[in-house]
């Protein structure tokens, strides 16, 4: 795998295509869920995307957040493994590598997620806990959880 993590005006207008094709063949085609994918949040400064690589194909990615943005806290979103490549463990991957880059960006910060429900197993095997009842976004149960680094 080969991983980069970019600010906005980092991103070529190949990279830029190919993580907004993810995001859409997933979150709005695959889930058959309709909503504004393109919140302007993926330009603002103090946000970076996290690209996964294998073979010259986007595989992962996910957007990291700075604190104050959708969270008071650190978070992290959009978190996307291609079809092709589920069930490899890449999603463990990927999780491990957001948390290193965030650990790098902003040290020591909890870190605050928006899961859909059937990820809380996955991500409470990763330290994360909820913070809320299960509530409905675009249509989808979501839970907001929180890694603590205190």
């Amino acid at each position: 795998m080969n991983w980069m993590c970019l600010s906005f005006s980092q991103l070529s207008t190949e990279q830029l295509y190919e993580l907004l094709k993810l995001r859409v063949d997933i979150f709005v085609v695959e889930q058959t869920c309709p909503y504004p994918e393109l919140d302007n949040k993926d330009r603002i400064e103090g946000v970076y995307h996290l690209l996964g690589y294998q073979d010259d194909k986007l595989v992962a990615y996910s957007r990291l957040l700075c604190p104050g943005l959708s969270y008071k806290n650190v978070s992290f979103g959009r978190v996307a493994i291609d079809e092709d490549c589920r069930g490899s463990g890449l999603g463990q991957t990927l999780l491990s590598t957001i948390l290193t880059h965030c650990q790098q960006l902003w040290p020591n910060q909890d870190i605050d997620i928006g899961a859909q429900e059937y990820l809380l197993g996955f991500y409470d095997r990763n330290g994360f806990k909820a913070i809320s009842q299960v509530y409905l976004e675009d249509d989808i149960p979501h839970l907001d959880m929180r890694l603590s680094k205190s």
